[in-house]
């Protein structure tokens, strides 16, 4: 062996060692550790095993609430085939009505069964529009059950109808309405004497009178404007049918819309000094609880446009939830109406 190999077999004997005693030094604190861990295993087991004692307290006094009933899209008189829309859904004059009187049922019916220890101080029926499907397309004007101003007629002894009907159950009962679209007499939407060129304004204006004539206590109130703020506890409820959020039928669906209206109604309402705690609307057909937006869906239900966009099927529904002095809105509760059975479909 040469020189030069032989100091090359001693540096690689050398190396080979300092890993050796590495390997060995690291094995041993590994097992220094493990018996640590095995130590405090030992003291762990040897400690006492506390159960916290969480309890309940005794209920004290109730708290107050207002049930908050939405009211929109009922789309009154239009009818829906169900074969055109694969049996999905129907709507005419007769479902409408057994839907209207399970509305009003449900409002009294679900916050005294699924509410407890609250003391519900009344009830506000918001209505945002679309009471009437309208004729404002030629396909509605051929196919309704009845034209627009018979139809209004017809309707306002069933809705005086619900509202007694919460009024018995409630004592307390405001309804505050704006309008929608589909009640317009204008062939185009139009925002100069929007309101009172509507239907819905006569219908409501008509309650108003008849329930006053009858010794009722419900309050109406009909917006002059198509939006309208709704003190509750403090807070500002800002009503709106919707109409003026366009889009909606791309992959976020109703989402773009909402949240460019919510910031730019959000920004109105600032400078003048009544932010809005919340916005209730409708027109979009869908039961969605957002933060700071409610939208409710309709009374009527899926029909052959939203079939013909191919957009998901909604249950006819309405939204109820119960405002709060100290929290605002809670105990959402959608309030489901279609019954497929009992209509008959």
């Amino acid at each position: 062996m040469s020189f030069e190999d032989a100091l090359t077999q001693e540096s690689f004997n050398a190396r080979a060692v300092r890993e050796l005693r590495a390997e060995v030094e690291l094995k041993d604190e590994i097992i220094e550790e493990l018996k640590q861990r095995a130590r405090l295993t030992d003291d762990l087991e040897a400690l006492p095993i506390v159960v916290p004692d969480w309890t309940v307290s005794p209920r004290s006094a109730e708290h107050e609430g207002i049930v908050v009933a939405q009211l929109t899209d009922t789309h009154f008189d239009e009818v829906v085939k169900p074969a055109e829309i694969m049996n999905l859904n129907a709507y005419n004059r007769e479902i409408a009505m057994a839907r209207l009187e399970r509305w009003a049922q449900k409002v009294v019916t679900l916050p005294r069964d699924y509410v407890r220890g609250v003391k519900l101080a009344g009830v506000k029926v918001l209505a945002t529009g679309d009471i009437f499907t309208g004729d404002i397309h030629a396909e509605l004007k051929e196919s309704n059950d009845d034209k627009l101003l018979s139809s209004v007629l017809f309707w306002m002894e069933p809705m005086i109808a619900s509202l007694e009907l919460l009024e018995r159950e409630y004592g307390q009962v405001t309804v505050d309405a704006v309008v929608g679209n589909h009640g317009r007499l204008s062939i185009r939407p139009v925002f100069k004497g929007r309101v009172h060129d509507n239907v819905e304004f006569l219908y409501w204006s008509v309650i108003k009178a008849r329930l006053a004539d009858r010794g009722s206590s419900v309050v109406v109130n009909v917006s002059p404007s198509m939006d309208l703020n709704v003190p509750v506890y403090g807070r500002n409820l800002l009503i709106t049918h919707g109409d003026q959020f366009k889009g909606g039928s791309g992959i976020s669906g109703v989402l773009a819309p909402l949240m460019l209206g919510t910031h730019r109604k959000g920004q109105r309402q600032a400078a003048t000094h009544e932010p809005m705690d919340l916005m209730v609307m409708g027109h979009f057909h869908q039961v969605l609880d957002l933060p700071g937006v409610i939208v409710g869906g309709s009374m009527k239900g899926y029909d052959e446009y939203a079939f013909g966009l191919n957009l998901r099927p909604e249950q006819a529904a309405q939204m109820l939830w119960v405002e709060t002095p100290e929290r605002g809105k809670t105990i959402t509760i959608p309030v489901f109406l279609q019954d497929r059975d009992a209509e008959g479909w």
